[in-house]
């Protein structure tokens, strides 16, 4: 695992020590970057269930603004300290360990992008959309991205007042693309 682009770029990227992460591949990682590319300078990041933080640092690299990562796990928080240090990304980042939940309680900036890839048997996505819908982190220019199995379905989102605007499939999961346009646009 290593960034991509920018930077950071060819820098190597650890893993957390003993968890079951499914970190994002080189390729799929390139792939998505590449969708988002002209988004990325400048802009507010959410890595959500950071992992080892290889999205959030990919984008801090790429010359967004600031970067916030949020884990609960140990093992995960402590490999995001090490990767943020050692890609020299740490003054555009702030790591938050707790659970997404209550985080983003504790951000009080907007995100331009919000990037979320929870563990797929949690299936917790509708309840953070459900919160963030409700906050002023996000507005109708925020571009929302859920890493889920391929086989998920997310549909049920766009009750809660968001637009499905790109899904990209990958073998066995995928990337879809959320705006939020608000209740009276449901």
């Amino acid at each position: 695992m290593r960034v991509i682009a920018g930077k950071a770029r060819s820098m190597p990227l650890a893993a957390p020590a003993g968890m079951n992460t499914r970190p994002t591949t080189d390729k799929i990682k390139e792939t998505l970057f590449n969708m988002i590319q002209f988004d990325i300078p400048g802009a507010v990041f959410f890595d959500l269930y950071s992992g080892s933080g290889a999205i959030g640092i990919e984008a801090l690299s790429r010359g967004a603004k600031h970067a916030y990562f949020v884990d609960n796990n140990k093992s995960a928080v402590d490999c995001i300290r090490k990767n943020v240090t050692f890609t020299k990304c740490m003054d555009d980042a702030t790591i938050i360990a707790r659970d997404v939940m209550d985080a983003l309680y504790e951000i009080h900036d907007k995100a331009d992008i919000v990037f979320m890839d929870p563990p797929y048997e949690l299936g917790n996505e509708f309840e953070v959309m459900r919160m963030l819908a409700g906050s002023k982190l996000i507005d109708e220019d925020t571009i929302i991205i859920i890493e889920a199995s391929v086989d998920r379905d997310l549909s049920d989102i766009t009750k809660l007042g968001y637009k499905i605007t790109k899904e990209k499939i990958y073998k066995s999961n995928k990337h879809v693309f959320f705006m939020y346009r608000g209740k009276e646009n449901e």
